[in-house]
């Protein structure tokens, strides 16, 4: 897990905006071969490969605890992103009265609830890895609390998604709903990534979230 520091320093340099990954190079590496190869079982492979395929180049990634991590720790990083951009409209929106305010601080509080639930997952699976995948009964708790609160975190933000619909939308929604969409769907990819890792333990992981 000592190569996950790396993630620390380039983490913020990661978008995970666009829906498209580059093409494909004559030479793969084993870690974004691994990538590919695992991002199959997520709801949205593309943009699974597009967040995780910039590690492939700085760091080991060849186990699926490395790589549910990762894409927890990338989830977090979306969702703070995202709360910090309603905050910021949201204070906006109020000091006009705008009739958007609610919806929006609605929206922030979900979002803000979701990272409570994800930084809670992210240290629930490093106490599965220092546990050195051992498998105990204290295990299958664990992977209990990261499984809820990963998709209690999808939940929230598929619930502030929901709050916009597709008709009728400002330009300000739009950007809002794609923002919070996107954090929806690395989050659902986090999650399926962590079914692949928690199959060791006999989890469930055939599931796409």
């Amino acid at each position: 897990m000592a190569q996950l520091g790396v993630f620390l320093l380039s983490i913020f340099s990661i978008s995970c905006l666009a829906a498209t990954v580059e093409p494909s190079y004559g030479r793969h590496s084993r870690a974004r071969a691994y990538i590919e190869e695992s991002c199959r079982s997520t709801r949205y492979p593309t943009l699974c490969v597009h967040c995780l395929s910039g590690f492939a180049r700085k760091t080991s990634l060849h186990s699926p605890e490395e790589l549910a991590q990762l894409a927890l720790s990338i989830s977090l990083y979306r969702a703070r992103v995202t709360k910090a951009y309603l905050v910021k409209v949201a204070k906006q929106l109020k000091a006009i009265n705008a009739t958007e305010y609610q919806t929006v601080e609605d929206c922030r509080q979900q979002i803000d609830s979701g990272i409570e639930q994800l930084g809670q997952s992210i240290k629930e699976i490093r106490r599965l890895g220092n546990a050195q995948n051992a498998v105990t009964d204290d295990s299958f708790t664990r992977v209990d609390n990261v499984e809820t609160w990963v998709s209690s975190a999808l939940t929230d933000a598929s619930n502030c998604v929901a709050q916009f619909p597709v008709r009728n939308m400002s330009k300000l929604k739009a950007t809002i709903k794609g923002k919070v969409l996107n954090v929806a769907q690395v989050t659902s990819n986090a999650l399926a990534l962590f079914h692949r890792y928690a199959a060791r333990y006999g989890a469930d992981a055939g599931k796409k979230p």
